[in-house]
């Protein structure tokens, strides 16, 4: 059996215990509390609790969508935030590579240049497995790099670099946080954020019939 496959059937195994143990803690608890939780019903206790309201007139009443929909409307903005959390990571390492009092190239035993132990967790954490010290210019920094050789052109290299992808890194979040507010104008513009104006344009397109039920009475007065 390979390694890959090895650790596979690892990582299976493991899920499934997991999985097996919090399915038989679910189920001890649930059977002891069957058998030790005392048992008194009582009329009471099927009465509405704490911040509920006894029904007046019907039960069975269309439910308002527009709670869909501002809840609709408030997961896609919030999730959309949670964008920002991987971009910020990204910024703020690459902010500190750019750094120019930031070290990130030293002499290793042997003589030969290596990064240091602060930059090789900054280039593993920025997904680089294998960080290793640059020693050609990339074409998209041919202008930038001015040493010739050695520590210093590695330096300004990783530095450069690092100015580089943070730059990326704003342009590509300006590009995103202008699409968001464009949906944000869109749906302000439309009027799904404005509740009261929603509710009074539905009901002057649809004329009622005078009611006795005091659940729609109170729902028009609301209004």
């Amino acid at each position: 059996m390979s390694p890959a496959i090895a650790s596979s059937f690892g990582i299976v195994a493991y899920m499934a215990i997991f999985a097996l143990a919090g399915i038989a803690f679910l189920f001890v608890n649930l059977l002891v509390g069957m058998f030790l939780r005392p048992h008194d019903p009582h009329p009471e206790k099927l009465e509405i609790y704490e911040c509920g309201e006894p029904t007046i007139g019907s039960s069975f009443v269309q439910f308002d969508l527009r709670f869909y929909v501002v809840a609709l409307l408030f997961i896609i903005f919030d999730v959309e935030v949670a964008f920002f959390f991987p971009w910020a990571a990204v910024f703020g390492k690459s902010t500190n590579l750019m750094n120019e009092k930031f070290a990130v190239v030293e002499l290793a035993d042997d003589g030969n240049l290596a990064l240091t132990r602060d930059a090789t967790l900054l280039y593993r954490e920025l997904g680089v497995r294998n960080p290793t010290v640059p020693t050609t210019v990339p074409p998209s920094l041919q202008s930038v790099v001015t040493a010739d050789s050695g520590a210093s052109q590695s330096e300004q290299i990783i530095h450069e670099g690092a100015r580089q992808l943070a730059w990326i890194t704003i342009v590509d979040i300006g590009a995103f946080f202008a699409v968001l507010l464009i949906g944000f104008a869109y749906v302000w513009r439309r009027g799904d954020l404005d509740w009261v104006r929603a509710v009074g344009q539905a009901r002057a397109h649809e004329p009622r019939s005078p009611t006795d039920d005091p659940l729609e009475q109170e729902a028009l007065l609301s209004v």
